[in-house]
């Protein structure tokens, strides 16, 4: 359940704030002189969403 919370939580930050989210693991996994690509923001905000969709389907479920 706690991975559920935590994934949706993302979800949410991903689909709302795709810039943010990404700018964060980028400057994390390099020195800040990366730029990503414009459809990378696309697929991290549809990432979240179905990250989102996710949790909610799993939260129906049997707990």
């Amino acid at each position: 359940m706690l991975l559920r919370v935590l994934l949706l939580g993302l979800g949410l930050l991903e689909a709302f704030r795709p810039r943010r989210v990404v700018d964060f693991w980028v400057n994390l996994a390099t020195d800040g002189d990366a730029t990503p690509r414009r459809w990378v923001y696309t697929v991290a905000r549809v990432e979240g969403v179905l990250l989102v969709l996710w949790a909610v389907r799993r939260g129906r479920g049997s707990d």
